[in-house]
């Protein structure tokens, strides 16, 4: 498959929701200035991302992809335009299922494609949207589908189906209607009932995932959308040396870079060297340790 079309059976029609309230609490101070979802990775917004995804399975368009925001919520309505339906949850985020079950009158009927906007993911395989294709494929509109990767340790609690969860399912309508609009997540609504009803499915990502919820995991998916190298924007000024790093667009780099993530607009200044850190602006800097690995906390 190359794209198009979403691989659906005929009579399911699908829509999908990108979720992108979260406050990014792990990426702090970071995402003090900027929302999660639209922090940079490989230069790229992590939202925009999510959606080249969708629009890669041919959901594109405000009818049918809506993307949520609460945190910053200013920032994210701006950044999505009119490329998506608009979901503000102005008292704070509703969490996962609270956010869907807010758009249920736009969904109307609809299986849902939900993704997290916080989730790399990347198949040398297979371009963005084929790549999670096989999610969509043959399904019956009734049970839930989970994107994953087989756990470290099969048993470790969080798991499916000694899976990791990698960012995207795939829920019916019938579990989306009655789901009250207040806070709660999908785990604990949606997707362990469905489990011990044996209407669960967890269907393999062969390619890499990072959640990229902590500075580690950040700087080893802007590292891994680099190909291990260095990826500067044509419109950096950079004199100083660069080894594995990103810089964004407008910075200015006149230190050196050891595995480094560089902001848009951000400046290293002479005789700085950063290695294993991310720079915001001219005075932020994060540490980024080592990722964990191992499944993801849900």
């Amino acid at each position: 498959m190359t794209g198009g079309e979403a691989p659906r059976p005929a009579g399911v029609e699908v829509c999908a929701v990108v979720l992108a309230a979260g406050e990014g609490t792990r990426l702090r101070p970071l995402t003090e200035r900027v929302p999660k979802a639209l922090c940079p990775v490989g230069n790229v917004p992590l939202l925009d991302r999510a959606l080249a995804r969708l629009a890669g399975l041919g959901l594109t368009g405000p009818e049918r992809v809506a993307v949520n925001a609460s945190y910053l919520a200013d920032q994210v309505v701006r950044h999505v335009g009119e490329r998506a339906h608009r979901s503000v949850e102005p008292d704070g985020p509703l969490g996962t299922a609270g956010g869907v079950a807010k758009l249920r009158d736009w969904i109307g009927g609809r299986g849902v494609l939900v993704g997290n906007a916080d989730a790399y993911l990347a198949d040398e395989a297979a371009p963005p949207g084929p790549d999670i294709a096989a999610l969509l494929r043959d399904w019956d509109g009734e049970t839930v589908r989970l994107l994953g990767q087989p756990a470290a340790d099969p048993a470790a609690p969080g798991t499916f189906d000694g899976h990791v969860f990698t960012g995207f399912s795939l829920l019916p309508w019938r579990l989306v209607r009655d789901l009250p609009v207040e806070f709660g997540d999908l785990v604990r609504a949606v997707w362990r009932p469905a489990e011990a009803a044996g209407a669960l499915t967890v269907v393999p990502y062969p390619g890499t995932f990072l959640d990229t919820g902590t500075p580690g995991d950040y700087l080893a998916a802007n590292r891994h959308a680099a190909s291990g190298g260095n990826l500067v924007d044509p419109n950096a000024t950079v004199t100083g040396r660069c080894r594995e790093s990103v810089v964004g667009a407008g910075a200015v780099v006149h230190g050196d870079l050891t595995r480094a993530v560089v902001w848009p607009g951000a400046v290293v200044h002479p005789g700085e060297h950063l290695c294993d850190a991310v720079r915001a602006g001219g005075d932020l800097t994060v540490a980024a340790t080592p990722p964990i690995t191992g499944p993801a906390s849900l």
